[in-house]
């Protein structure tokens, strides 16, 4: 019936995978929970890891080499053996005790790709990791109804079912370079396919908040990301709004101004988003120029 997929990278998973078991074994249903470490270095988290054979139809098994995410999820996929696959991040945990349930009843004869949704928790965090939090508690932990409204570029790839015949037609592109914006990717390729996304009121907290400094880091990564992408006619110039804002201020000309900007303040844009205030307004202009910088090089 049910197979848990769970990618985890120097990252203790034992809290989660001991909930979700704890919620599945109390239904009886066939399942099984694989757990697929990619070449984690962190000999500690690893031998925590470990106790997770311990659980009944549960496995952690450690590549021998990092793979990537992209691959290592359609590895997971691949593997596993029954129909409907619950994909997890290794740093949520589920908001409800009947998390599991709630999957399961939402599955009808047509279903394809079930979103659950993503919560970050009220309490605001230290300085340090305070930029993840503005971002994903204003951008990323929308409601159901702004979740159904984008149907698509709402939908994020850390809680989610999918049916194993739906994900054999789309599955995750390893051919892209290890960046950011698979999961941009993934939703582009079920639109494009014609897949059918059901959202749904099941989130899971996002409890592994990375530091501001490897946030913003990645952000700028994610932009390498989108600009290979739309080089290679990956995904469509309107697919996301930075791409769409980009190109009609490239129509202009405008773009040229936002490089320079970008040349101008990186700095101050960085240590602003590394602040204790950081701002979103400032997080996307420092993003769109730096996409602006990268079509002017």
């Amino acid at each position: 019936m049910l197979s848990i997929l769970i990618p985890t990278y120097n990252y203790s998973i034992t809290d989660l995978v001991e909930e979700i078991h704890a919620q599945i074994t109390k239904i009886n249903i066939p399942f099984e929970i694989r757990c697929y470490d990619d070449g984690s270095t962190d000999t500690a988290i690893i031998t925590s890891n470990k106790n997770i054979n311990n659980l009944e139809r549960t496995s952690y098994y450690i590549l021998n080499k990092n793979i990537g995410r992209s691959a290592v999820r359609n590895l997971l996929a691949k593997d596993a053996k029954f129909d409907w696959l619950l994909f997890l991040d290794a740093d949520v945990l589920p908001k409800s005790s009947d998390f599991i349930s709630k999957y399961l009843k939402t599955i009808s004869e047509t279903s394809q790709v079930i979103y659950g949704g993503i919560l970050y928790s009220e309490e605001k965090p230290s300085q340090s990791h305070l930029l993840r939090w503005v971002y994903g508690s204003e951008r990323e932990a929308l409601s159901l109804l702004k979740r159904k409204e984008h149907n698509y570029i709402s939908f994020l790839t850390l809680n989610f079912l999918i049916n194993k015949n739906v994900f054999s037609l789309v599955s995750f592109n390893e051919d892209i370079p290890n960046l950011r914006h698979e999961d941009t990717l993934f939703s582009y390729n079920l639109r494009l396919k014609n897949v059918q996304i059901e959202h749904i009121e099941n989130p899971t907290y996002h409890i592994g908040l990375e530091e501001s400094s490897l946030f913003y880091k990645k952000s700028i990564e994610s932009v390498d990301a989108l600009y290979y992408f739309l080089n290679c006619g990956i995904i469509p110039r309107n697919y996301t709004k930075i791409t769409r804002v980009f190109f009609n201020l490239k129509k202009y000309g405008f773009h040229y101004i936002l490089a320079f900007i970008y040349i101008l303040f990186k700095h101050y844009f960085k240590r602003n988003l590394l602040s204790g205030n950081p701002s979103l307004f400032i997080f996307d202009l420092c993003r769109l120029s730096y996409l602006c910088h990268l079509y002017t090089k």
